[in-house]
C-alpha cells in the first residue's frame, strides 16, 4: 500500500513539475544583444523577475504577462546564466544561459581557417562542429564528443532533403560510373573534341555545357564536372580552372533563369515576405523585375567566358593554369579529389566509343528533371483546387527534390539497359560498373553531411541572427541593398548555404525596406526599387557567399567532380569572386537604388572586368598544340 501510494506521490510531483516547466516559453541559451522571445501561458496575470543564477541573485528585469500581452522581448547584454522567477516565489521556474554573440562566429571561422591552413576539409570541418557543440552544450568537453555524433551529424543526415541530395548524388555517379565503362565519355569527349581543340575552346565548351544545364546546381556540378574533365585534362587545363568554371557556372546560371530547381524557393520567400508588408506584387513578377539587378551571377558567368576567351588569369589561378600548361601537371597537390585520368576511369580499351552512351542519360537527367517539376505542379495545383496553370504557377509549386530523384534514377535504369542491350557488358559487370561510380561519390557524401552539420551548428548558435544584428535600422535605405548584399554574403559564407541564408534574411529585409522607405518618406517607384533591391541583393548575396565559402555545399561537389584538391579550388576561385563581387556593389547594387539604369550597370561591370583582366592579368603561355587525339 506504501508502495503504490509513493509512486502515485511521485507521479503528482513529475506531473506538477511538467505543467509547472510549462509556464514558461524560452530558448535554453541565446546570444547577448539579440532578442529573446518569452512567452508565458498561465491564464492569470503574474509578474516575472529574472535575476542572476549566481549567489547574487541580481535582478535584470522584470515583467507583468497578462492575457493580452503573454509574450515579451528582452536583450541581455551580459553572458551568464539568468533565472526566472514568480513574483512571491523563492523557487526559480526556469533558466537561460546567455552566451557572447561573437562565440556564434567561432565554429564557421574555426572550419574555414583550418580548412585553408591544414588543406583537410574533413578535419576542419569536424573541429568547427565539435567546437560549436562545446558552446551549444554548456562547455563540456564531454558531452560535446557525444552530441557531435548522436545529435549534430546524424541529424543532418537523417533530415529528408538532405537525403535526397545524397541519394541524387550517389544516382549521379552511378551513372557516370556506367557512361565511362561502356564508352559514352569517350564517345562524348571526341565529339566535343572537334570543337574544344585548344586550352580557349576547351575551356568556352565547357562554360557552354555549364549554361546549357541551368535546371540544377548540384547536377551542373556533378555532370559539368566530369564530364568535361577527360578533355581539359588532355587540353592541359588545370584541375583549378575547370573547377572554377564548373563552380561559377552552377549556382549562378540556376539561381536567375526562370526554369529551374531554384526558382519555386526564390518565389516562396518572395511571396511570404511580400505579405509580410501587404504588398499586392506577384511573386513571380518580382522575381523576373529582379533579374537584371542580380549583378553577381550574370557577372560572375560573364567572367568566366572573359577569362576563357582572352586566355588571362591573375593571382593563384594563373600559376595552377602556367604550372599545367608549361609542366603538363594538371594540379598542385595529390589528393582523394585531385587525381589523374585513368584508362581504368575512361574505360579506353573496353568499350567502342559512342557518344549517345552518355548523351541519352544526360539529357534525360536534363529533360526529365523538367517533366519532373511540371509534373509535379501540375499534381500540387491538383490537390490544392486551383485553375491557375500558367508555367510560373506550376513551377512554383513544383517539388524539385523528387524530379531530381525520379530523373536521375530513370538515367541510371536507361544506361544500364543501354549498356546491357548492346552487349558491352554483361549485366552483372555494368551493376558494378554503377556501384564504382557511386563509391567515387562517398567522399563527397561525407563532406556534404559535415557542412550540413556545421551549417546546422551556426543555425542553433544564430550566427545570422548575430550578424544581422550588426546593421542598424537607421541606415539610409538607398544604401540598404548593398549592405543586405555583404550581410547575406558573410552569412552564406559562414554558414555554407544559400538557400538556408535567403531563408533566414528575406523575411527581415522586406520589412526593414518598407519601414525605412516609410521612414525616409520614400513612395512609389522609389520605395519598390528598394524592396526590389534588398529582394535581388537577398539572393545574390547568398550566392556570392556561398560561392566563396569552403564549406559550401556547391563549392565541394565542383571539386569533388572536377577531381581538383578542394583547397585550392577555393584558394583559386576566391580572388576572382571578391573582385566580381566588388565590382558589382559599386557599380550595380549602390548606383541602381540611386535610380541607375541596371543595363548600363552590366554594361559598366563587363567593362571593368575586361579593364582589370588586361591591366592586372597575365596572358597564358602558349602550349605546342598537336591535334587533339580521340579517345579510342
Amino acid at each position: 500500500m506504501l508502495n503504490y501510494s509513493a509512486k502515485i506521490f511521485a507521479l503528482l510531483i513529475l506531473f506538477n513539475s511538467i505543467i509547472f516547466s510549462q509556464q514558461i516559453e524560452h530558448p535554453k541559451f541565446s546570444l547577448t544583444g539579440i532578442k529573446v522571445n518569452i512567452s508565458y501561458d498561465l491564464a492569470e496575470d503574474d509578474s516575472i523577475k529574472i535575476l542572476t543564477a549566481d549567489s547574487e541573485k541580481r535582478l535584470v528585469n522584470e515583467f507583468l504577462f497578462t492575457k493580452n500581452s503573454p509574450r515579451q522581448e528582452i536583450i541581455f547584454n551580459n553572458a551568464g546564466s539568468y533565472s526566472f522567477y514568480i513574483d512571491g516565489e523563492e523557487k526559480s521556474i526556469s533558466t537561460i544561459r546567455i552566451i557572447p554573440g561573437w562565440f556564434s562566429l567561432i565554429p564557421p571561422v574555426l572550419a574555414i581557417f583550418l580548412a585553408l591552413v591544414i588543406r583537410q576539409v574533413i578535419v576542419s570541418l569536424a573541429a568547427g562542429i565539435y567546437v560549436g557543440a562545446f558552446f551549444i552544450y554548456d562547455y563540456d568537453p564531454f558531452i560535446a564528443f557525444l552530441r557531435f555524433a548522436d545529435s549534430i551529424v546524424l541529424n543532418s543526415l537523417t533530415d529528408p532533403d538532405h537525403m535526397f541530395v545524397i541519394t541524387f548524388t550517389l544516382l549521379i555517379g552511378g551513372v557516370v560510373g556506367i557512361i565511362t565503362k561502356n564508352g559514352g565519355t569517350a564517345g562524348l569527349a571526341n565529339i566535343i573534341t572537334k570543337l574544344a581543340k585548344t586550352a580557349r575552346s576547351g575551356m568556352i565548351a565547357s562554360w557552354l555545357m555549364g549554361l546549357a544545364v541551368f535546371f540544377d546546381d548540384y547536377a551542373n556540378s556533378l555532370i559539368i564536372g566530369n564530364m568535361m574533365r577527360p578533355i581539359t585534362d588532355k587540353l592541359r587545363i588545370s584541375r583549378e580552372k575547370l573547377a572554377y568554371i564548373v563552380d561559377s557556372t552552377a549556382a549562378p546560371i540556376a539561381s536567375v533563369v526562370i526554369i529551374s530547381t531554384w526558382i519555386g524557393y526564390e518565389l516562396g520567400l518572395i511571396g511570404e515576405g511580400l505579405k509580410i508588408i501587404g504588398s499586392t506584387e506577384n511573386a513571380y513578377d518580382v522575381f523576373i523585375s529582379t533579374i537584371l539587378y542580380r549583378f553577381y551571377p550574370i557577372a560572375a558567368l560573364f567572367f568566366v567566358f572573359a577569362t576563357s576567351y582572352f586566355q588571362r588569369d591573375f593571382g593563384p589561378m594563373y600559376r595552377a593554369e602556367k604550372r599545367a600548361r608549361l609542366t603538363g601537371k594538371l594540379f598542385e597537390t595529390l589528393s582523394s579529389e585531385a587525381k589523374t585520368v585513368s584508362e581504368d576511369e575512361l574505360g579506353i580499351g573496353k568499350a567502342k566509343p559512342k557518344w549517345y552512351n552518355a548523351a541519352v542519360p544526360i539529357l534525360m537527367i536534363l529533360f526529365g528533371t523538367v517533366a519532373g517539376l511540371i509534373y509535379t505542379g501540375i499534381t500540387k495545383l491538383e490537390e490544392i483546387g486551383s485553375s491557375n496553370y500558367s508555367i510560373q504557377n506550376i513551377i512554383s509549386n513544383s517539388d524539385s527534390y523528387s524530379a531530381l530523384l525520379w530523373a536521375s534514377l530513370l538515367a541510371c535504369f536507361i544506361a544500364i539497359v543501354m549498356t546491357v542491350w548492346q552487349g558491352i557488358q554483361s549485366l552483372s559487370d555494368v551493376i558494378n560498373s554503377w556501384y564504382k561510380g557511386v563509391q567515387s561519390m562517398l567522399l563527397a557524401c561525407i563532406i556534404l553531411v559535415l557542412a550540413w552539420s556545421i551549417s546546422n551548428v551556426t543555425t542553433e548558435l544564430m550566427t545570422a541572427d548575430y550578424l544581422i544584428s550588426i546593421v542598424s535600422d537607421a541606415i539610409n535605405p538607398r544604401f540598404l541593398p548593398v549592405i543586405v548584399f555583404i550581410v547575406c554574403a558573410f552569412i552564406s559564407f559562414a554558414t555554407g548555404t544559400s538557400w538556408g541564408t535567403m531563408a533566414i534574411v528575406m523575411p527581415i529585409v522586406i520589412p526593414l525596406a518598407s519601414l525605412l522607405s516609410d521612414n525616409f518618406g520614400f513612395a512609389g517607384d522609389d520605395k519598390i526599387i528598394i524592396i526590389h533591391g534588398v529582394i535581388s541583393s537577398v539572393l545574390t548575396g547568398s550566392v556570392f557567399g556561398d560561392h566563396c565559402s569552403p564549406i559550401a555545399d556547391t563549392t565541394i561537389l565542383s571539386s569533388i567532380a572536377s577531381k581538383c584538391n578542394h583547397i585550392d579550388h577555393v584558394r583559386t576561385q576566391l580572388p576572382y569572386a571578391m573582385l566580381v563581387g566588388i565590382i558589382c556593389m559599386a557599380a550595380g547594387d549602390i548606383p541602381t537604388a540611386f535610380g541607375f539604369s541596371p543595363y548600363f550597370s552590366l554594361v559598366i561591370i563587363f567593362g571593368v572586368l575586361i579593364t582589370f583582366l588586361f591591366v592586372f592579368g597575365k596572358k597564358l603561355p602558349e602550349v605546342p598544340q598537336k591535334r587533339m587525339s580521340r579517345i579510342d
